[in-house]
């Protein structure tokens, strides 16, 4: 067995790194190949933001020829910097049912952060703060929602076997349509909104979101001020999120929570938003997530038909947060889904289990948390 750290630029190997999860995945009905250009982008060390503050690399163990596993390893300036920490994030991990190669990969990865002055590896975590995180430990009979890590029930022992331990876990949960939802919750949220001055402002156009995104990118580092373990956003980043996700989003599932300014009633703040997208995780199995030629039609069709909805943002500034805020959130999540007439389930994803108090409210909602996902950390010497 061979570890090879590949050349970004090196097309062969960065399709071969690339093409591995195909073939570990090949016979499983509910793995999402991510979209192909998507994947390129984390290779492009000109145009990728993550690269102008951090570093990478991206390990392929090889059976002669034959390409066995994968991992990337990260060096988060941004994370590092907001939370004073020398943390190295491990991602991409793929790998067959083989301790010894995943205990190869982590060396070359415990090699390559020891040699950049970090501490620690922890994982699997993404380039950005926008990505999805964790090991899938539970819901493996479900299809991901997209972006969403989905792995063998097996990693959990091979992380485990190297000597990583838990370091938290989040969960996701299922909305039905046809639930019961408690009315009181509609209720609620009207007399937040009357009280405290807020709307829900909704969108019909997608250029109307093009606007939209850099404030949210304010909204998101502002709610970072005083906590740990966040990764702040760049103007790069929003920009690169605009152009992968704007071509498929639906404005009428992206909702804002303004507060209108007393003193000046033209002028209003974002205190708070709801993302959620279609799911076009059919589309992406079917064309094995290529765009072109032709995937991009499956895609466009999977827009208009698909009944499913991820919900993957949610957030408060803190001063909203409480006192019926979350009410006002469930209230829009669940008109989310039933409003459009084409949705009847939702997957809203990945809550931090640190949050009981919303997990409890949730699970009182009827919202039915059916994955789970862990993040491991592993000290270097």
């Amino acid at each position: 067995m061979d570890i090879i750290q590949i050349n970004p630029a090196n097309k062969r190997m960065v399709d071969q790194f690339l093409r591995l999860p195909f073939n570990i995945y090949k016979d499983n009905p509910y793995w999402v190949p991510p979209l192909i250009t998507d994947e390129n982008r984390r290779f492009n060390i000109r145009n990728n933001p993550f690269y102008k503050h951090s570093e990478a690399a991206f390990f392929i163990a090889f059976n002669g020829k034959e390409p066995i596993g994968r991992l990337a390893i990260l060096n988060n300036q941004l994370y590092n910097n907001h939370n004073s920490e020398r943390t190295a994030f491990f991602y991409l991990f793929e790998c067959l049912n083989e301790p010894e190669i995943a205990c190869e990969l982590f060396q070359a990865a415990k090699d390559w952060a020891s040699s950049h002055g970090l501490n620690k590896i922890q994982g699997p975590k993404g380039f950005t703060a926008l990505d999805g995180f964790g090991l899938l430990v539970d819901g493996f009979n479900h299809r991901p929602a997209m972006g969403i890590p989905y792995n063998p029930p097996y990693y959990s022992n091979l992380l485990e076997t190297i000597g990583f331990s838990i370091v938290s876990e989040s969960v996701s949960g299922y909305l039905d349509a046809s639930m019961n939802f408690p009315e009181r919750i509609h209720e609620l949220s009207q007399r937040i909104q009357v009280r405290r001055g807020v709307t829900v402002a909704r969108f019909k156009k997608r250029a109307d979101l093009k606007t939209l995104i850099p404030q949210l990118k304010d909204l998101y580092n502002g709610a970072l001020e005083g906590t740990d373990g966040g990764t702040p956003i760049t103007d790069d980043d929003v920009k690169s999120l605009a152009d992968q996700i704007l071509w498929f989003a639906d404005p009428s599932l992206i909702k804002i929570i303004e507060k209108t300014d007393l003193k000046n009633p033209g002028k209003k703040q974002m205190v708070g938003f709801l993302l959620a997208y279609p799911d076009i995780s059919n589309a992406l199995q079917k064309t094995s997530g290529k765009l072109f030629p032709f995937g991009w039609i499956s895609i466009l069709k999977e827009l208009k038909k698909t009944d499913w909805i991820n919900i993957n943002g949610a957030g408060l500034i803190k001063e909203f947060q409480g006192l019926g805020g979350t009410a006002l959130l469930f209230s829009e999540m669940y008109k989310s889904v039933v409003e459009s007439g084409q949705f009847r389930h939702a997957d809203i994803v990945q809550i931090g289990l640190e949050n009981q108090k919303m997990k409890r409210e949730m699970e009182n909602f009827g919202i039915h948390f059916y994955k789970t996902h862990r993040v491991y950390q592993l000290l270097l010497d």
